[in-house]
């Protein structure tokens, strides 16, 4: 039986997932806290075992890209790779916010409303992607950003704006300025961060092209050591 070998480790939690190529679940692991990213070969052999999936059998290697953590996107992707190209299988890449929007749409109520994925991006600002359910998966409604919570708030603070449900652990790390959200709002405690599973399933609405050589992480902002070094670090070799 084929499936594909699904990780996350967008946040400081590993996830991972083997899923059948019709997207039905063999076995999930990780999603805990405790569940650091540095675990994740471990996460990924666990799965396998408990899906009673040889490596061999595995048709793709599917990985979130984030955006999220840079240090544990960069675990996540080499992890990924490492995997797929010794495996000499594809490297598919989904977004983290939407793999974290399809856990979301697992356990809100199925209608027309705004399914909206936030993650803790650090430095006072959010991760946010916002999805449509449509033809039995997700749609993307604008491109997903990096925002304040206040931002975030105003952009869900819109006299027509249909409700919403909103997840990830963005609502823990900006609790009290996410309190403002508007009524018609609704907030989920879990999802918190994205699972393998919602990798998987993402992954496999997508294009399903092959990123084993040209993948790398969507980091959306520049990293720390870009803003103070836009002209590249003092004294670093230079190519």
């Amino acid at each position: 039986m084929s499936a594909i070998l699904a990780i996350d480790t967008s946040t400081l939690t590993a996830s991972a997932a083997v899923v059948t190529l019709d997207g039905a679940p063999l076995a999930v692991v990780g999603g805990d806290p405790d569940v650091r990213t540095e675990r994740v070969l471990l996460v990924c052999e666990q799965a396998l075992a408990e899906a009673g999936v040889a490596r061999g059998a595995l048709a793709a290697i599917a990985v979130g890209a984030g955006p999220g953590s840079f240090t544990s996107l960069r675990i996540g992707l080499a992890t990924g790779k490492g995997l797929a190209y010794a495996l000499g299988v594809p490297l598919w890449l989904a977004s983290s916010l939407a793999a974290l929007a399809y856990d979301l749409a697992a356990v809100a109520p199925a209608d027309d409303a705004l399914l909206v994925a936030a993650l803790d991006a650090r430095r006072g600002e959010i991760y946010a992607g916002s999805f449509r359910r449509a033809d039995g998966g997700l749609v993307a409604v604008g491109p997903e950003r990096v925002l304040p919570p206040a931002e975030l708030i105003a952009a869900l603070d819109q006299p027509a704006h249909p409700p919403v449900h909103l997840a990830g652990d963005a609502l823990v790390a900006y609790a009290d300025a996410l309190a403002a959200l508007p009524a018609h709002v609704t907030r989920h405690a879990a999802p918190r961060t994205p699972s393998g599973l919602g990798v998987a399933r993402a992954a496999l609405a997508g294009d399903r092209v092959d990123r084993l050589h040209h993948g790398a992480p969507a980091y959306i902002r520049p990293s720390e050591a870009e803003v103070k070094y836009p002209d590249g670090v003092p004294g670093a070799w230079k190519r």
